[in-house]
C-alpha cells in the first residue's frame, strides 16, 4: 500500500522547492550568467525540486509493482504507460530528469537560457506532477 504520509511530505517539499525558485522567476540571462550565489541557489532548488518527485516516481512504482525504470527519465514513462502522468506532464517531467542529470555530472555545460526559461515557463509542470500523483493516489488537488 502507498505510504500516503510519504508521498504528501514529498510532495510539499516539491511545493516548497518550486515556490523558492519562484522567488528568482524575475533574473535575466545577463544577470544570472553573473551571479553565481542567484546560480547556486537555483540550481540546488531545481535539483532538489527533481530529486522530489523522482522519489515520489519510485514510490508509485515500487508500490504498485510497476516495472522498474532503469533511468530517471524511464520513471515518468512508467508512469505514463500506467496513465498516472498524461503525456504533456511525462514529456515536461522527462526534460526535468535530463536537466537534472546536466546539473548534476556536466556542470560545464549548464545553459543559463535553459535555467532561466525554467524559472520563467516551467515551475508549473512541478505542480502539474503533483496534482497528477494526488489523483491516481485517491487525493483530488
Amino acid at each position: 500500500m502507498v505510504d500516503r504520509d510519504l508521498l504528501l511530505r514529498k510532495l510539499a517539499l516539491i511545493d516548497e522547492y518550486a515556490s523558492q525558485a519562484a522567488e528568482y522567476r524575475g533574473v535575466t540571462v545577463d544577470a544570472y550568467r553573473g551571479d553565481w550565489r542567484t546560480q547556486r541557489i537555483v540550481e540546488r532548488t531545481l535539483q532538489l525540486a527533481i530529486e522530489a518527485c523522482l522519489d515520489v516516481a519510485n514510490h508509485l512504482i515500487a508500490d504498485r509493482r510497476l516495472p522498474v525504470a532503469s533511468t530517471y527519465a524511464e520513471a515518468f514513462q512508467v508512469l505514463s504507460d500506467q496513465g498516472i502522468l498524461e503525456a504533456p506532464v511525462r514529456d515536461a517531467m522527462i526534460g526535468m530528469a535530463g536537466f537534472r542529470n546536466v546539473l548534476v555530472h556536466e556542470y560545464a555545460r549548464i545553459n543559463p537560457g535553459v535555467v532561466v526559461d525554467i524559472l520563467q515557463k516551467q515551475l508549473s509542470d512541478f505542480q502539474r506532477f503533483r496534482d497528477a500523483v494526488l489523483h491516481a493516489v485517491g487525493t483530488v488537488p
